[in-house]
């Protein structure tokens, strides 16, 4: 009782209560109309923010149980949204994808900040600023939305490996930006060299430390969590990794959101990336919504429509710098026209890290709280655009693409086969894809067939099939075959009948246990499903002849008929047609 009576309009429960509530009714709308969530996070947020009814508190008092008149009590939860936001691009690129990528995170990406910076400094210089704080508002405006980007786009397209790359360097750039702009300062926040080499040295310090202790004591404490099989131990630890790692980085002087990147880094290399991925993916975007929320309560309505002249002419400066630079810098280093045109336009808006580059230029003295604040409402704007941007993008990146019909497709990300279950029938459907030249994956949600598996040598991870977002994880849209061989009769014909209902034309091999249940896993939507009994049967046949002096090319022959009689007949049980699956089969070899 205690707890409800300490309830008030501006405690952090009331504050719960608002956005939880608010969001609960506007972004089930946004959904129906068929309008991105991230739009319906900043709409919330100007509703209820102190520009919105938030601002009417004084004349109807009852509004303050239904909005928030203060955002900034709200800042550490959007911080929170971004530092989860970081470790989940961790965890989508491991020590391998990142090394990889080197020429691109540091080539590319480095490139398109600087000229960026560059060609908005230079345009801020002509309208009368300072060239320090020309360069200051440049460097801050020319970082792009990792939150929103990545949220909208998918990395395993052109566009998504370049904007990633970006994207990377960006983040990694932001901790010697506010370096630099506190060396430039004119007042007290500015930094003596000495004072930021000990910074930079504490902080390779840490990273160095979490490194090491990330690959010795990671995997043990994945697999104590994984053999209890209990999602909120995995939950817990997923947690505490990153905040231990968030608050390290912090006390060295670094952002905690470089100790976020470097716990999802070491995460990725364990066995378990992807079920940590997918079960703190859902507090990923409920903290990015509160990050959101928070940009909707900084835009002044009233302010953008009296001075509407210079936030527009702000908005476009920065989007058609940003755009072009891009673009054109894709287009050099030999991206296709839409390539190039969609990544550029999608990466045009400011960042939320450019709030904090802002709030670091205004420590130092370098722009006036008046300019930052002028600034931050075009961010605002630039971030509320975003998917708009995204959306405009796409369609004239598939319009001069279609124009050229030449332009190659590109083929770089390898669809591969999905193999659920490590044990003794999953090794062996492996072993045939490996000899016969095939990419695969296998997981299982058994600790200790993962750890064996990839001591064999196998590319398996650690996942529950049983939950949905495993096989998003896992890439099933562009997955060549899915084969199910654990032995779960019910659980293996829930996932056979999910599967089928979201993808039509996957060819979905599936482990029976007898003919009525492949009969039963048939009407399921299974490609194939192959009885245990019956195999073995089979075989056992093919020994018999074989020894008693038949040739074995009649064997086989003989064998592969049977085979076809017994599948026709378990088809006919499961009241299915074979043709139609045929088709299907035919369909997905012409669109691949």
């Amino acid at each position: 009782m205690a707890g409800i009576a300490s309830f008030t309009p501006t405690s952090p429960l009331g504050d719960a209560i608002v956005i939880l509530g608010a969001a609960g009714i506007v972004i089930p709308l946004f959904a129906r109309i068929r309008i991105t969530p991230v739009i319906g996070f900043i709409v919330v947020g100007m509703l209820v923010g102190p520009f919105g009814l938030g601002g009417l508190v004084g004349d109807y008092p009852w509004l303050s149980f239904v909005t928030i008149s203060d955002s900034a009590r709200l800042v550490p939860f959007a911080d929170f949204g971004i530092v989860l936001l970081l470790f989940s691009v961790g965890l989508e690129l491991s020590f391998g994808r990142l090394w990889q990528m080197r020429r691109q995170v540091f080539g590319l990406g480095a490139l398109e900040m600087l000229l960026g910076a560059g060609l908005i400094g230079l345009g801020l210089m002509a309208l009368g600023n300072s060239p320090a704080t020309a360069l200051a508002l440049g460097l801050a405006l020319a970082l792009s939305s990792t939150a929103l980007v990545l949220r909208i786009t998918d990395q395993r397209t052109p566009v998504g490996r370049a904007a990633l790359s970006m994207l990377l360097f960006e983040d990694i750039a932001l901790v010697p930006i506010i370096f630099l702009l506190g060396a430039m300062g004119r007042g007290d926040a500015a930094q003596d060299s000495s004072e930021i080499l000990q910074t930079l040295w504490w902080g390779f310090i840490a990273i160095v430390g979490l490194l090491i202790l990330g690959r010795v004591a990671l995997p043990g404490l994945f697999a104590l969590a994984a053999r209890t099989k209990s999602p909120e131990l995995f939950l817990a630890a997923s947690m505490l990794v990153v905040i231990v790692a968030s608050l390290i980085t912090g006390a060295a002087g670094l952002s905690p959101i470089v100790g976020a990147l470097i716990a999802g880094l070491a995460i990725a290399e364990t066995e378990y990336h992807s079920e940590v991925e997918s079960i703190t993916a859902p507090f990923k975007g409920l903290a990015l919504g509160i990050f959101l929320i928070v940009v909707g309560m900084g835009l002044d309505l009233g302010f953008v429509a009296e001075h509407w002249g210079d936030v527009l002419a702000a908005v476009v400066l920065v989007l058609t710098s940003k755009a072009l630079v891009t673009g054109l810098l894709l287009r050099l280093m030999g991206a296709r026209p839409g390539t190039s045109t969609e990544t550029g336009i999608l990466m045009a808006s400011p960042s939320e890290t450019t709030l904090i580059v802002l709030t670091a230029a205004v420590s130092a003295k370098l722009i006036r709280p008046d300019a930052a604040q002028f600034w931050q409402l075009v961010t605002a704007i630039g971030l509320t655009v975003t998917p708009l941007l995204a959306i405009a993008g796409r369609r004239l990146g598939r319009r001069l693409d279609r124009a050229m019909p030449q332009a190659e497709r590109d083929d770089s990300a390898q669809a591969r086969a999905i193999i659920v279950g490590c044990g003794r029938v999953g090794r062996l459907v492996a072993d045939m894809l490996t000899t016969h030249g095939l990419l695969y994956v296998a997981v299982d949600s058994d600790a200790e067939l993962i750890a064996d598996a990839r001591r064999s040598g196998y590319k398996a991870v650690f996942g529950d099939a049983a939950r949905g977002d495993a096989f998003a994880r896992l890439g099933v849209d562009q997955a060549t075959a899915v084969i199910l061989t654990m032995d779960d009769p019910v659980g293996v014909q829930r996932i056979v009948r999910r599967l089928r209902g979201k993808f039509p034309v996957l060819p979905i091999i599936v482990r029976a246990r007898d003919a009525s249940h492949a009969a039963a896993l048939y009407r399921a939507g299974a490609s194939h499903a192959v009885p245990e009994a019956l195999e073995a049967s089979l075989q056992l046949s093919e020994a018999v002849l074989v020894d008693l002096g038949v040739a074995m090319g009649p064997v086989i022959a003989s064998i592969h008929e049977k085979r076809d009689e017994f599948r026709a007949q378990i088809m006919s049980e499961g009241e299915l047609d074979e043709k139609p699956r045929l088709k299907s089969a035919t369909l997905r070899d012409r669109t691949n």
